[in-house]
């Protein structure tokens, strides 16, 4: 069943956030610190709503609820939430008592050897207080410093308090006055006291949530805590100077600061029988003077332990004074960050309270500001005021390295990641809120550095939370941005996370200028995609985009190769103009070059590792080009370099060339390796139709080429059957002679009725369009059998390819009859017709 949450219970985990005087984030609240789950699994993005498509979610009866009540967490028991009010109330019974104990402690220390009972039950009452405060700390869910998402394990809370507090709360609920009174009234056991002034931070804790709530006036809340530490530090002092007279040994207390000490006619030379409360005002009144070191009123030392006890003071006065001075200067000039940020927040709620634009927004905005004045999280705003030239470079210094990490721009060029760093925006989004709103359209690509994510299903009546699992420096959104559709979930972030954001429009000005890596980028996005997808990624604008751009590109790089301008195609190429795109009909630079004869630019294109061997849309070869129009140059240049010579229903053109008595196309095709034996639909080789037209020239120009004379036609005819029809005796003694030379080396064919001939073929296990490295690997000569399946069979066992295999022609047709394979002909052995329409 799936889990779901009501819009209210989202609303009331809304909270707000603290910072201390650093800007450091203090235990913030907000909507998803009321969630967690368990297990990760991957969400794959492809902008479909279909619910079938997210197969692969956490089934039912293993996945967790992402939610929880107010008290009680599944899988962790009893858990407080930091925002619940009765924590709240026992934050501040607790701070009472933490403001009682870090005043009475120093006193205590100083001024009472033995609590009174009365004393001694409000101090049992307040240790009490303490210890149940201790057992809450083991069941409060606290703010991950890292991720800023709540933890909720009992297990990790526990481990948190114990190496953090715990030891030092535990010794401060200790009763050290009863066991003061035990031992024997041991003076070191009297130290163990101060170990409740840890206690204080409490207070100091308080004091940094009133400095930034802008209901207070932050010069008063200012000027209060610059009070109460002047108060605190002077108390404390005053204490421990009553403090060192009252250790003294009862004969020699005359000799210390108040038993030497007079007052106009009245001494205090027996202060013990003074009232406590005079007693005490005494003592501070010297600590405060003595502190403001006025000059007149210091406390007057008269044995070592005060001449050492009050350097010492007076020295940390000093720093003291120069504090409360530095803040009270600050307070009077304003500028401090505490001020701007409070300027700003306030300025910000105005704004937010005028527009009516709810809660859920105001505690996003309040979130991304106290963000902001984070020393950890400001670094990029310092670089506003740089100028831009320097801003560029520092970009390139700090997003570079990540985004060479990313799989989406593996394999593009230097440039293109160059420009993606000076581009992209660095955000941060605190748990819960929302990337990527559910039903809006994408249009921004993101990078994921750190954290993590999860998708919120919103619908009528019920709301669907699932964790998505992305390694770092993976993308999300780029598929709903290239097919300009949207997500049905809304995004958010599940813990703190650093994301890198390019909008679709610079991504789309930078692919402009980099064509190729545009290309790159389609190819990596293609990766481990269904057929479906694939298909719609490709009709996606961006790729229509590159498509256009390529055509455009190819055009210019086939006009500079038609001019012969050298010195173009190489700005082409470099500018990151691929040489091996092709035009509208297919054709590459090569084959333009090859056409013209550019002997230069053929050369340099065979050193850009270009294909020789592709074909237009017309079949034609750059070889075949060559050839075609003459340039013997070039034709041997292609030859050297690997070009295979190959044609378009080779028979049916041989004969068309043969009827036309080309002599010169036909010596420079049979020079480059064409097959003279070749047969059109009819059967018919060359020789057959120079038979027909009495080209004796041609005739043995064929035979002198390896033509076979034992050829038969559909209908059975030999060329020597041709050439006694037209009664020419040249053609038939020429013939002749052929006949009985190939008759002898032919073996006895009478166990095949059905062929003229033996047949023999070569297989190769590549494709013809493959490289030159593919060409390299040797091939296998067959006889021809009965038929092609075992003709396929053994030619998998020898070049041991198991399996499903088929022949393809030179020209990459694909053999589906065994009557198609020719005497002498080349075949290529692929995996399966997949490979082969490539």
């Amino acid at each position: 069943m799936i889990e779901t949450r009501s819009n209210n219970e989202h609303e009331k985990g809304s909270g707000e956030y603290a910072m201390d005087d650093e800007g450091d984030l203090k235990d913030p609240v907000d909507s998803a610190s009321k969630w967690s789950w368990r297990g990760i699994f991957n969400e794959e993005m492809c902008g479909n709503d279909d619910p079938s498509s997210r197969s692969n979610l956490v089934p039912r009866n293993t996945r967790r609820p992402l939610t929880a009540s107010s008290s009680s967490y599944p899988g962790h028991g009893f858990v407080v939430r930091p925002d619940e009010w009765w924590y709240a109330l026992w934050t501040h019974f607790i701070l009472i008592w933490a403001v009682y104990s870090s005043f009475f402690t120093p006193m205590e220390f100083g001024f009472l050897r033995g609590l009174q009972e009365n004393l001694f039950l409000l101090d049992i009452a307040g240790q009490f207080a303490f210890l149940v405060d201790i057992v809450i700390h083991f069941f409060v869910a606290y703010k991950d410093s890292h991720s800023h998402a709540m933890v909720y394990d009992r297990y990790l809370i526990a481990l948190r308090y114990l190496k953090s507090r715990f030891i030092v709360d535990l010794l401060g609920c200790m009763p050290w006055d009863y066991i003061y009174k035990v031992c024997g009234r041991k003076e070191p056991i009297r130290y163990m006291l101060w170990i409740r002034l840890s206690r204080a931070l409490r207070v100091t804790e308080f004091f940094e949530k009133l400095e930034k709530d802008i209901r207070i006036n932050y010069l008063f809340t200012r000027i209060v805590k610059l009070l109460v530490v002047e108060l605190y530090c002077t108390h404390t002092a005053a204490c421990i100077f009553y403090y060192l007279a009252t250790t003294m040994p009862p004969s020699q207390e005359g000799y210390t600061w108040i038993g030497s000490l007079q007052m106009g006619d009245y001494s205090y030379s027996h202060f013990r029988e003074i009232d406590l409360c005079k007693r005490y005002i005494t003592s501070l009144y010297f600590a405060i003077v003595t502190m403001a070191t006025v000059g007149y009123g210091d406390i007057h030392a008269v044995n070592i332990r005060e001449m050492i006890f009050i350097m010492i003071y007076v020295s940390f006065d000093m720093i003291l004074g120069a504090y409360l001075l530095g803040n009270m200067t600050a307070l009077i000039v304003k500028g401090s960050r505490t001020e701007r940020f409070r300027d700003k927040m306030t300025d910000l709620i105005r704004y937010m309270n005028k527009n009516n634009l709810g809660k859920q927004i105001s505690n996003e905005v309040k979130g991304h500001l106290q963000l902001q004045y984070s020393h950890k999280y400001m670094e990029a705003n310092v670089l506003q005021d740089i100028p831009n030239s320097i801003r560029t470079k520092i970009q390139q210094k700090l997003y570079e390295p990540d985004i060479k990490k990313v799989n989406l721009f593996k394999g593009c060029s230097l440039g293109f990641i160059k420009q993606i760093a000076v581009r992209v925006h660095e955000e941060f989004f605190l748990p819960g809120e929302t990337i990527i709103e559910q039903e809006t359209a994408v249009d921004q690509l993101y990078i994921v550095c750190s954290g993590q994510l999860k998708g919120v299903r919103i619908d009528d009546e019920s709301k669907e939370e699932f964790p998505i699992h992305l390694p770092m420096y993976s993308t999300y959104g780029e598929i709903p941005m290239l097919l300009n559709t949207t997500l049905p979930y809304n995004v958010q972030a599940y813990e703190l996370c650093k994301l890198l954001r390019i909008d679709k429009q610079s991504l789309t000005d930078i692919l402009e200028m980099n064509i190729s890596d545009g290309r790159t980028i389609i190819d990596n996005t293609l990766q481990g995609k269904d057929s479906n997808l694939r298909k719609k990624i490709l009709e996606s604008d961006i790729t229509l985009l590159i498509v256009k751009h390529e055509s455009e590109l190819a055009m210019r790089v086939n006009c500079a190769a038609y001019d012969g301008d050298l010195y173009r195609l190489k700005r082409l190429v470099g500018a990151g103009s691929d040489p091996r795109m092709t035009d509208y009909n297919g054709r590459s630079p090569l084959h333009v070059s090859a056409s013209r004869g550019q002997e230069k630019i053929v050369s340099f294109l065979i050193e850009q590792g270009v294909a020789l061997d592709c074909t237009d849309n017309f079949g034609n070869t750059p070889l075949l080009e060559a050839i075609k129009n003459g340039h013997d140059h070039v034709a041997s240049l292609l030859f050297k370099a690997g070009a295979l010579l190959t044609m378009d229903d080779t028979g049916d053109s041989l004969c068309k060339i043969v009827m036309r008595k080309d002599v010169d196309l036909l010596k420079r095709l049979l020079a480059h390796g064409i097959n003279p034996s070749a047969r059109n639909y009819d059967y018919r080789t060359p020789l057959h139709i120079a038979a027909s037209e009495g080209s004796y020239l041609v005739a043995r120009l064929l035979l002198e080429s390896g033509a076979s004379i034992l050829c038969k036609d559909r209908w059975g005819n030999t060329p020597i059957d041709d050439a006694h029809l037209i009664g020419d005796k040249n053609l038939i003694k020429l013939f002749e002679d052929a006949g009985n030379s190939q008759s002898s080396k032919l073996v006895d064919h009478s166990q095949f009725p059905d062929t003229p001939q033996r047949r023999k073929c070569t297989v190769f296990p590549y494709h013809p369009w493959d490289g030159k490295d593919a060409q390299r690997k040797p091939g296998v000569v067959l006889w021809v059998p009965e038929t092609l399946e075992e003709l396929i069979g053994e030619a998998k066992v020898r070049l041991n390819m198991p399996s499903e295999c088929c022949f393809i022609s030179e020209s990459g047709g694909v053999i589906t009859d065994l009557d198609m394979i020719n005497h002498d002909q080349n075949l290529f052995l692929v995996k399966d017709e997949k490979q082969a329409d490539r």
